[in-house]
């Protein structure tokens, strides 16, 4: 099998072949560097390429599997991971320059539980800084294009995982959902991308953006594949004290059954309609019609409060980041510089010129607002109603969750737009995160799969299933469902259709490696 057709396999498919011996873990692994060279300059999926490590990693799982350890379903397997949880030895930055160079003495509890399966750690994947952004033109090594279309946007903030999959330079990847940043670039580049419940995966080791509505979880190219890695990841971490101490959900029993029938099924009223793109409403409309065919019993469910959930996520999410960014002042963390043209500046002036150059416009936006709504006299008015909006959201769901099984609606109300069309509109680009945000301020478990490409553009438009906490499986079930179906009609996966990548015709992006 050639280089090119095993990047093509899927992780099920390629740890089958290893299992049978057909093929090695350095082929695999070896392949996926390739393609990543290939494709790379132009895609920019990649902020550290982690060539020499994945190797030796593909050779240690090869040798124990020649010895006959028992191993995990995806040992050998080759992973890329979000730039945002900490490899120890190996660059991470979170896409900032103000942690540019920082090699951490650690590894992210998902990290090490990758190492453990025996899963080879291609890189490090661009990403916003900070995981602040929908777009993945916010990091401060340069935007990621997305391989549908090199002149569009990826989806953020974790467009570099989404996008190393939807280029074929990695076969499952580890992103972070903090209002949708591992959906949203999942519908916008036509792979999977799931949120498991809050607490469900271990937040150790990740650098935090906002701790009350961060999770780290698992991206893939197929529902399986995605609910391998999410076994891979999950499960309880004394390090992390918001981590759930309860059994793994049976997610890969779920997406290997894809059963929906008698499944209850509620379209969220309020997440469709007005603002969302036809194309997108009629790869949805279709959708809902295959679920039905399928015997699930769908109807339309009100939740009226998620219609002020961005507003509510956009006080708390940068009150939250405005905390925990304060610890980057250039004497405990984070790159130092002084004030220019001052002999003997103070440690005020340091921490200022230091900050000013490391971090980017995005960040210092957010949290410029999030200080302003905890500063005093302010903090009731703003913070403490956002909490009380949460808390209504929640009880939405929970509502919700009394008469379905499952919730769905379109997981972006447009497809990827065009690199810089919103960068001056911050607002315009903050309504791309519309129907993801409301199940991370309920901690509530999510994931898209893709039903189509939109009519007039012909870009991937993703279908958002949420479930009620711990419930995750019921995720897998339906998006698995939702895929056999589509894919038998199309006659093979929607990325089939994804056109070449043309590297010497593609826009020209600055572009640097975080390392």
């Amino acid at each position: 099998m050639t280089s090119p057709e095993l990047t093509r396999l899927t992780a099920a498919q390629l740890a089958d072949l290893l299992v049978s011996g057909e093929v090695t873990s350095v082929e695999v692994t070896r392949a996926h560097l390739d393609r990543m060279a290939e494709v790379d300059d132009a895609v920019h999926a990649y902020l550290h390429r982690n060539v020499d490590e994945a190797l030796a990693a593909a050779a240690q799982a090869d040798a124990a599997r020649a010895a006959g350890e028992p191993l995990a379903t995806l040992a050998g397997v080759p992973v890329a991971v979000k730039d945002v949880a900490c490899t120890k030895g190996q660059p991470t930055t979170a896409g900032s320059r103000i942690l540019e160079g920082w090699l951490p003495p650690y590894d992210a509890t998902v990290v090490s539980r990758l190492r453990a399966a025996r899963m080879p750690i291609l890189g490090k994947t661009n990403m916003d800084e900070f995981a602040m952004g929908s777009s993945t033109e916010h990091s401060g090594y340069g935007p990621t294009a997305n391989p549908w279309d090199l002149a569009r946007v990826p989806g953020g903030s974790g467009g570099g995982s989404a996008a190393a999959l939807a280029a074929f330079a990695a076969p499952v990847a580890v992103g972070s959902d903090t209002g949708g940043s591992i959906r949203q670039p999942a519908a916008f580049t036509g792979t999977v991308g799931a949120k498991p419940t809050y607490g469900g995966v271990s937040r150790y080791g990740v650098i935090a953006l906002a701790s009350s509505l961060d999770q780290i979880g698992p991206c893939g190219r197929t529902v399986l594949d995605t609910a391998l890695l999410h076994e891979v990841l999950a499960g309880h971490d004394p390090r992390d004290s918001t981590s759930i101490d309860a059994p793994v959900p049976p997610v890969v029993a779920a997406a290997r059954g894809a059963d929906v029938s008698g499944l209850r099924i509620g379209v969220i009223r309020q997440l469709g309609g007005e603002g969302y793109q036809p194309g997108v409403r009629a790869r949805f409309e279709e959708a809902v019609a295959l679920l039905t065919g399928l015997g699930a019993d769908v109807v339309e469910v009100d939740c009226p409060h998620l219609d002020y959930a961005l507003g509510a996520y956009y006080l708390i999410m940068p009150s939250e980041a405005s905390s925990n960014l304060a610890r980057y002042d250039a004497m405990r963390y984070g790159v130092q510089v002084g004030p220019d043209g001052v002999a003997a500046p103070s440690a005020e002036q340091v921490t200022a010129a230091s900050r000013g150059r490391g971090f980017g416009e995005e960040v210092k936006r957010r949290v410029i607002l999030g200080t302003y709504a905890l500063s005093s006299g302010y903090y009731d008015a703003y913070y403490g109603q956002a909490q009380k909006v949460r808390t209504l959201i929640a009880q939405d769901f929970a509502a919700a969750f009394e008469r379905v099984d499952v919730l769905i609606s379109p997981t972006t109300p447009t497809t990827a737009w065009e690199r810089g069309a919103k960068t001056d509109d911050p607002l315009a680009m903050y309504l791309g995160d519309v129907a993801t945000i409301p199940s991370n301020l309920a901690g509530l478990p999510g994931i898209s799969v893709p039903i189509g490409l939109a009519d007039e553009d012909a870009m991937p438009v993703g279908l958002q299933v949420l479930a009620p906490a711990m419930a995750d499986d019921r995720l897998y079930a339906v998006a698995a469902a939702v895929e056999r179906e589509l894919v038998a009609a199309w006659g093979g996966p929607l990325l089939d259709r994804i056109p070449a990548i043309d590297a010497a015709a593609a826009p020209v992006i600055t572009v640097e490696r975080g390392n």
